[in-house]
């Protein structure tokens, strides 16, 4: 690749050295300066950005693209591509609610969604809400969630206009359009309609962004919104559900290893929430209702991979839980609705998902079955339970997403919608499959693959080698339009499904986060390894990409194999991960603390998280090629992490490979909010790849 002159230097952060001292340890850091003393008010109004950090963003801005001007004409191709794959006027399967089917469509050139109904099987189409019109004027807009009341009178909306993720609900009138109500501001997007459809119940954030309060606004009235529930807890996340009876809100509280339910009865939301089991060390529980009993599933009794329990909705005391689907040692239970006459759970074991239905007249069970080697599956409860009808989605790296209704009496399966892919695919073209790459302690890690059937299996292709590996999160081998940019210009698309994910069942987790984090680290460049030993690529020319902790994932894979990769593409990097877990104010420090560890109270946990932290384990060596991508208003990972990472990076590696950082500006974690508009931001990494794997002109 022809580098040029500028790619070693870039702009130099001053340092400016800043010292902490925890558990006897000394610990300098020149770049702590980056992160904003008024950080909080930045992810309100990104204007009041100090101005030396602001000029210091811009100029990495500026840096990228001039780094990567060579590849404006490819940047453009790609998104071109990309954006042919998309359906422009697009819209889902509509969900029948009662009267009404409700469903999203897009128009042809909208970034936005429009949120829509008609009569229940045809008639004259509402627009409810108009994404492209609501979102004029604003540099990033997202919809968060859209609710409709249970008399269909109102719909309640979040939008977020930072990407901050402080969300400002509204209510509007179904018929009319009018905005009925707009007193909502820092909600987190969770928006539950009582039973009298005129109590909107919704989750409150406070100034550290954390969600801490349950209040009941009602439509219409005059006076403050009444307080449900205040959750005072810094390391526990908030939330509302309702069942798929409507019969109850389910108020719930957690962190990523414990949960509490609560009960609060639809028709009386004022009243005390009624607290179905206590929380616990490591146990999880998730509640549905069904009948005047609830319908539990939980890993209680050493059930590592999830059982399933009931209990009489008038006392689920866990004294009077029932066993009705036992434990089995690597059959993960991912989840269960219960409608009133089936049972239906979504389960996965050795690696692949299915969903079993029992009816619950009788006990009887069967599974939708699925012939692909690698696959993702996913069902959607919709808004109704005395029904037959179950929607799922199936997708694999080849096949493009189809959306079923299945009759769970008749077990009669109809298609109701397949992705189309407008510019063309033709699936034949195209080689999915699933190896396992050993590891260096004996399991066997998944690797999701996807090639055309041209592709020569004989080292010399390039590789993107996509990883994760937190918080029990699955990479689905589903279809993605935009791989197949990389994948037609030779390049192999591969999946690590490493420790730390549920992949391999709940133990999978366990062995990759806190004391064994390490694990999910080498776990990934085993999977690089074993597919550079088998011929699908060559040592040098993988290019490592991850986001967020999968973010993470790529620093440290960067630090402890820099030579197995040719690049590494880093989205909202959590590579700062120690300065950030000995940060109590930050959003997500305190609840984070069940995975990673809590370096503020455990000498143990510190050396732990030191001893992996990208950050802190930079040293001098040649590194890969890196881009790492932030958003000024991310509240998740704050983006100072990637500019620190990256200013430490110029100062200490002895090579002279690219190291890139691009901040949006004007969004947050997600990135760019519109449909389109995002795709300019994968046109740039796989524009980064292509680059540096010369495939620039394929």
């Amino acid at each position: 690749m022809n580098k040029p002159d500028i790619a070693r230097r870039g702009p130099i952060a001053p340092r400016r050295p800043s010292h902490a001292h925890h558990h006897g340890i000394d610990r300098e850091d020149d770049y702590a300066w980056l992160r904003a003393d008024n950080w909080q008010a930045v992810m309100r109004d990104p204007a009041v950005l100090p101005q030396d950090i602001r000029a210091h963003l811009e100029a990495e801005n500026a840096h990228t693209a001039a780094v990567m001007g060579d590849t404006e004409a490819l940047q453009e191709t790609l998104f071109a591509e990309m954006k042919g794959r998309i359906k422009e006027d697009d819209s889902s399967v509509p969900a029948p609610d009662g009267p009404f089917d409700y469903y999203v469509r897009y128009v042809t050139g909208g970034q936005q969604p429009l949120f829509c109904r008609r009569p229940r099987g045809g008639g004259e189409e509402t627009v409810l809400i108009d994404g492209n019109a609501l979102a004029e004027g604003h540099a990033y807009f997202r919809i968060a969630q859209v609710a409709h009341s249970p008399d269909h009178k109102f719909i309640a909306y979040a939008v977020d206009t930072k990407g901050s993720e402080y969300f400002t609900a509204k209510v509007i009138d179904a018929e009319t359009g009018a905005t009925v109500d707009d007193a909502i501001t820092d909600a987190c997007g969770g928006l539950e309609w009582a039973a009298n459809s005129k109590t909107l119940l919704y989750v409150w954030l406070d100034e550290e962004h954390r969600p801490r309060k349950l209040f009941g606004h009602g439509i219409g009235a005059d006076g403050a919104d009444r307080l449900i529930h205040d959750q005072t807890d810094p390391g526990l996340f908030l939330d509302i559900d309702l069942t798929q009876d409507r019969k109850y809100l389910l108020l719930g509280t957690h962190d990523h290893e414990t949960s509490e339910v609560s009960l609060i009865d639809a028709t009386d939301p004022y009243a005390a929430p009624r607290l179905i089991a206590r929380r616990e060390p490591e146990h999880e529980y998730s509640v549905c209702h069904h009948e005047g009993r609830l319908i539990i599933l939980t890993n209680s009794g050493g059930a590592e991979d999830f059982r399933i329990v009931e209990a009489p909705a008038d006392d689920p005391a866990p004294a009077n839980w029932v066993e009705i689907e036992p434990h089995r040692p690597g059959r993960l239970i991912l989840d269960v609705i219960a409608f009133k006459d089936f049972l239906v759970r979504l389960e996965r074991e050795n690696g692949l998902p299915r969903i079993v239905i029992r009816r619950f007249a009788d006990g009887t069970e069967h599974e939708i079955a699925f012939d692909e080697e690698a696959y993702a599956l996913g069902m959607s409860a919709g808004y109704e339970y005395d029904t037959t009808s179950l929607r799922f989605t199936y997708a694999s790296m080849t096949t493009p997403s189809q959306t079923y209704d299945y009759d769970m009496a008749t077990r009669e399966r109809t298609l109701r919608k397949t992705q189309e892919i407008p510019s063309g695919h033709d699936p034949s073209q195209y080689v999915t499959r699933r190896v396992f790459a050993p590891a260096k302690d004996g399991e066997t890690v998944p690797v999701s693959l996807l090639y055309r059937k041209d592709t020569p299996l004989d080292g010399t292709a390039p590789l993107l080698l996509y990883g994760y590996g937190s918080y029990g999160m699955t990479i689905p081998a589903g279809f993605m339009t935009n791989a197949l940019s990389l994948v037609d210009r030779g390049f192999v698309y591969a999946i690590a499904h490493i420790r730390g994910g549920k992949d391999k069942g709940f133990a999978w987790y366990k062995n990759g986060k806190r004391a064994k984090k390490l694990n999910s680290f080498t776990d990934f460049i085993a999977a690089g390894e074993y597919l550079a030993d088998r011929n699908f690529t060559s040592r040098g020319k993988i290019v490592a990409h991850g986001g967020s902790a999968g973010g993470m994932l790529m620093g440290a894979v960067a630090n402890m194999a820099p030579d197995l990769f040719l690049g590494i593409i880093a989205e909202v990097p959590f590579v700062d991960v120690l300065t950030t877990m000995l940060d109590a104010s930050l959003p997500l420090t305190p609840p984070e603390w069940p995975e990673w560890g809590n370096p503020i109270e455990s000498a143990d946990d510190y050396k732990t998280i030191a001893a992996y932290s990208p950050y802190d384990n930079v040293r001098a060596q040649d590194y890969p090629n890196i881009l790492a991508l932030a958003g000024l208003t991310d509240p998740r990972v704050t983006y100072w992490e990637p500019a620190k990472w990256i200013a430490k990076l110029r100062e200490v590696s002895t090579g002279d490979n690219l190291l890139l950082l691009k901040t949006n500006m004007e969004a947050g974690h997600a990135g760019a909010s519109g449909r389109f508009d995002r795709l300019k931001e994968v046109a740039l990494s796989y524009a980064f790849a292509l680059k540096l794997a010369d495939r620039a002109e394929a």
